[in-house]
């Protein structure tokens, strides 16, 4: 792997920050920096990639896919959702009100 020194200006406060946090993650400082730096290339990468292969998506292909997803495959023991994720009968949502009467409201709003 070649290496190549690069002169990097942080500011003051944000190196403090960093040399703390190489501390604690038990890293060299200049270790630290090369992760950060290609964790943010990596998700910069994924994005572009996602946004690309958004381009070349077929919306009605994925709907007929979607369409198809578990017919004739009836669920077996086992599949059950976890009891806490199922609905329970009036439970809330965080803003107060079930996702149907805000379905119920959106179908208004389209309505008008």
């Amino acid at each position: 792997m070649r290496r190549s020194n690069f002169a990097l200006r942080l500011q003051p406060s944000l190196l403090e920050e960093l040399r703390k946090a190489a501390e604690l993650e038990g890293v060299a400082l200049n270790q630290l920096i090369n992760v950060a730096v290609a964790e943010k290339v990596s998700a910069l990468r994924t994005e572009e990639y996602f946004r690309e292969r958004s381009r070349r998506a077929d919306r009605a292909e994925t709907l007929r896919i979607l369409e198809r997803a578990g017919k004739g495959n009836p669920p077996m023991p086992g599949d059950e959702l976890p009891e806490e994720w199922q609905k329970k009968p009036g439970r809330k949502v965080a803003n107060g009100r079930d996702s149907a009467s805000k379905r119920g409201q959106k179908k208004k709003a389209a309505v008008r």
